[in-house]
């Protein structure tokens, strides 16, 4: 089995190194900002290259991602993949694809879903782009931090897929966010709206998933509203034509960045919209 490093101590990153520790495949952690308590923390970048084969890079943006590799090329070989796992544009993806090939490494694009509790529970699911060869190669890796791998194409096109993705839900969550709203103004219980939400056509993993944030109120960061805010951006600036919908969503969550909200949840996005979202400073 390869010993695997991970570059990125955050909220997924963190979840990743421990089940990889817990399968002794870890060969050790290392993050921009130190972490010296970490379980398998390396100081050392680059000696984290030298004691790993497969190195899963999962940090926030592609400066992020370009700093990183800076750092670790001169070590990579033929014998590394690096597993780009951070949510990045389709030019970005290309960039880091040809500067990791240049150093003989392999180099694979792997988006994911399923945030904080698909991570804990292994049920992440990637979108790869790349070499099948590649995949192949880092399977029983990917077979224990996932439920599913699904081969996009290119990196390129593997990396637009998650910027799309993300753009779809973070749509339907803004507009469930209304709904819940109107409802809760014309004096419907959130059970009698989620229930009967259920049995409708719109019903959705991202609704199940945020529903008890909003009923509770409570808005711990599964994936937080920066973060979001920095994949729509992305996916407004890739696209050759304007979008409207991500545009307005992107208003929203600059709003809620406003508001010091940032770390966040993104489905505080309901707070903002008045007495039928706003009851008091979210927790």
């Amino acid at each position: 089995m390869m010993k695997t490093g991970v570059f990125g101590l955050g909220l997924i990153g963190s979840i990743w190194a421990r089940h990889l520790q817990a399968d002794g495949l870890l060969a050790g952690g290392w993050n921009r900002t130190p972490q010296p308590d970490f379980p398998g923390w390396c100081p050392d970048p680059v000696d984290l290259v030298r004691r790993s084969e497969v190195l899963i890079l999962v940090v926030s943006d592609p400066p992020a991602v370009s700093e990183v590799l800076e750092r670790i090329l001169p070590a990579l070989t033929t014998r590394h993949t690096v597993m780009q796992c951070s949510t990045i544009d389709p030019a970005s993806s290309k960039n880091f694809r040809n500067r990791v090939a240049a150093t003989g490494a392999g180099y694979l694009e792997a988006p994911f879903s399923g945030s904080k509790p698909g991570a804990e529970a292994r049920q992440t699911v990637f979108y790869l782009g790349g070499n099948p060869a590649v995949i192949e190669r880092i399977q029983p890796m990917l077979d224990r931090l996932s439920q599913q791998q699904h081969l996009v194409g290119t990196s390129p096109q593997a990396a637009a897929f998650k910027l799309a993705s993300n753009l779809a839900i973070a749509s339907q969550v803004a507009s469930v966010c209304e709904s819940l709203t109107l409802s809760r103004e014309q004096g419907l219980s959130d059970d009698t709206f989620f229930d009967l939400l259920k049995k409708n056509m719109v019903w959705s993993g991202a609704i199940q998933i945020k529903q008890p944030k909003w009923t509770a109120g409570e808005f711990s960061p599964q994936f937080a509203v920066r973060h979001m805010l920095k994949d729509l951006r992305l996916a407004r600036d890739s696209g050759a034509i304007s979008f409207p919908v991500c545009e307005a969503v992107i208003r929203q969550l600059e709003a809620a960045v406003e508001r010091g909200w940032q770390d966040h949840d993104f489905s505080i996005l309901l707070r903002l919209l008045g007495p039928g979202g706003i009851s008091s400073e979210p927790s």
